[in-house]
């Protein structure tokens, strides 16, 4: 996994190396479970006597089947729960435009300080060097990008979203900056703010998961509408799937959570329709 390279790619690009890797794995983990299992291929020896059995032991390495997917799904699950590398590039979100970056030496020697402080999370510091380089360089989008996400770390949101919106005036079709306005609008409770820049996210990409992952989890903690938000979370657990995204996992643990309440409020037969409506076995 450390050996996936994310930057300047798409995500859908190294999602679909980080998925490559996975795949790998995949049938040596299945030949594992089988083997876990072997006790259960066994037949019970008669008159209690041991006899030595040939046991037949079948791997289908097909990507396509049942058994080839539930361990892949398994590996892709404690990846994401276990492993930092996986964690960490499902979070880069570098993608450059011709105005990600900028031509001005010292406002890009700003920028690499600023890194690195925020690497050791001195968030602060950080920010008085994203400062520094967008007085050199106001139009360094990236700077912009991470001077936003600076402070907000340092819970202030207002800023923030001050910044993002700077980035987006520049570069309109930045798409790192709508996603986290959404996200600050959320820390602030302006739950609709929120949903709105969504919307906005959505007309530059309308296939894009995190749009839909985003709005169902406002709806599935927040506004508290189980229907709408299991709508929004399966088209993002299929989006996921789609781009081989280990996302899925995450769609799918609020799938569960919304499933218990919807059982607790009696509509079990109604989270089956939606999950067959968007092509979801619910088993």
């Amino acid at each position: 996994m450390d050996n996936v390279e994310t930057y300047n790619k798409k995500k859908e690009d190294f999602t679909n190396d980080i998925s490559n890797c996975i795949n790998e794995q995949t049938s040596a983990l299945l030949l594992g479970m089988k083997l876990m299992n072997l006790e259960e291929l066994k037949e019970k020896p008669k008159n209690n006597k041991e006899e030595n059995k040939t046991i037949e032991i079948t791997v289908n390495v097909n990507e396509d089947s049942e058994d080839f997917k539930k361990a892949y799904y398994e590996l892709e699950r404690y990846m994401m729960n276990s492993c930092k590398s996986l964690k960490d590039k499902m979070a880069v979100n570098d993608k450059q435009s011709s105005k990600s970056m900028s031509n001005n030496k010292l406002a890009n020697e700003y920028y690499s300080k600023a890194i690195d402080e925020t690497e050791k999370e001195n968030y602060k510091k950080a920010i008085e060097y994203y400062e520094k380089a967008l007085k050199e360089d106001p139009s360094f989008v990236f700077a912009w990008d991470n001077l936003g996400l600076n402070y907000r770390r340092l819970n202030n949101f207002d800023k923030a979203i001050e910044c993002y919106e700077k980035s987006l005036k520049i570069d309109p079709t930045g798409q790192m900056p709508l996603q986290n306005i959404a996200v600050a609008y959320q820390y602030k409770k302006e739950f609709q703010k929120s949903i709105d820049a969504y919307k906005r996210l959505s007309a530059l990409d309308r296939n894009n998961p995190e749009i839909y992952y985003g709005i169902g989890m406002i709806y599935t903690y927040s506004l508290i509408d189980y229907e709408l938000a299991l709508e929004n979370i399966c088209k993002a657990y299929n989006l996921y799937v789609e781009l081989k995204s280990p996302y899925r996992t995450d769609a799918e643990k609020v799938i569960g959570a919304i499933y218990s309440e919807m059982k607790k409020q009696g509509k079990e037969k109604k989270f089956k329709q939606i999950l067959k409506d968007n092509n979801i076995n619910p088993e």
